[in-house]
């Protein structure tokens, strides 16, 4: 599992992490370790490019889309 996918699970699922993430998202993901592109995709919300990274398929991305729609907002 990518760490891009790892985080953005975490992030669903860890009150502490997602607030930490709302305050600081770049340093959350560079504490999980992400590469630059991976950090990238995430800041600009480019959801090809994290499908890609992530690996994950059309049917499963539904769900990771909505987590990263929330901390879009």
């Amino acid at each position: 599992m990518s760490k891009l996918l790892m985080l953005m699970r975490k992030l669903g699922s860890d009150a502490a992490l997602a607030e930490e993430y709302r305050r600081d998202p770049d340093g959350v993901m560079r504490h999980a370790g992400l590469s630059d592109e991976e950090r990238r995709a995430m800041l600009d919300k480019d959801i090809e490019a994290i499908k890609r990274l992530t690996g994950l398929a059309e049917g499963k991305f539904a769900v990771i889309q909505s987590t990263i729609t929330a901390y879009g907002d």
